[in-house]
């Protein structure tokens, strides 16, 4: 159940060009949350800006009772964050949506993200047992977010940028094509479940790949938030059984579960 927490700064750092890391105590949140859940953030204490902002859970520590929140600043609202300091307090709504189901019988992850996509999956791979490999692409090289860190929650990892400047140049999806040709005869696909995390494009050509190679596979959906509880209908996707939210029915779905087009 979500609730309202004053959460205290231990630490924010900028990580990459526009990206920020912020470490706040939560002993709450920190202890109910599961991967691919997210906080909702109040930015300041006045009305300006109105709503609060939905962001990842990157990181879930419950015997430290903290938590990581891996953000970029891309408007007014996350650029307000990022001026907060250590020591100062963030009231947060959490833990919302519906995270990812791990499936105790599956022993082979492959997690894919797109940009800021590795944001959830962080907490997904640091929760996981069996062979892990991290799929990550980007833009170009300074879009990387955590590239490096990527070796921590994963045996094998892959890299890929638009314009070749980090990585193989092309997509993160031709990385996830050559892997699953590759290792046909290593890995036992009916096994095997694919996580993504990413642009909406990406996510869809994931799923048409995890249908074609029968892999199970789900998705985490990047969509604009205003409620965050389902209320406003503001984040309505389309589903085989009618719409649903992103932000309380998700925002990860089962892949085969979306209408893409």
């Amino acid at each position: 159940m979500p609730i309202q927490e004053k959460c205290r700064i231990e630490e924010h750092k900028q990580v990459g060009p526009r990206h920020f890391m912020l470490v706040l105590v939560s002993p709450y949140i920190a202890t109910h949350a599961k991967p691919g859940q997210f906080v909702n953030v109040r930015l300041n204490e006045t009305f300006n800006p109105l709503l609060r902002r939905p962001i990842s859970l990157h990181r879930i520590n419950a015997q430290k009772g903290l938590i990581e929140l891996l953000y970029e600043v891309v408007g007014r609202g996350t650029e307000l964050l990022s001026k907060n300091t250590i020591g100062s307090e963030l009231d947060l709504l959490g833990p919302l949506g519906h995270g990812f189901t791990v499936d105790p019988g599956k022993k082979v992850h492959l997690m894919v993200g797109g940009g800021m996509g590795i944001a959830p999956l962080r907490a997904l791979g640091e929760s996981l047992t069996g062979a892990r490999c991290v799929f990550l692409g980007a833009k170009d090289k300074a879009s990387l977010v955590c590239g490096d860190r990527c070796g921590e929650i994963a045996d094998q990892v892959a890299i890929s940028t638009d314009d070749g400047s980090a990585g193989k140049k092309g997509l993160v999806t031709d990385l996830l094509v050559d892997f699953l040709a590759s290792q046909l005869n290593t890995y036992d696909l009916p096994l095997t479940t694919i996580y993504a995390c990413g642009p909406r494009p990406m996510l869809k050509a994931v799923a048409e790949i995890a249908a074609q190679k029968q892999v199970d596979c789900q998705v985490s959906m990047e969509e604009r938030m205003a409620c965050a509880i389902g209320a406003c209908k503001g984040c309505a996707t389309r589903t085989r059984s009618g719409y649903k939210m992103v932000c309380s029915d998700g925002p990860v779905f089962d892949a085969k579960e979306l209408l893409w087009n």
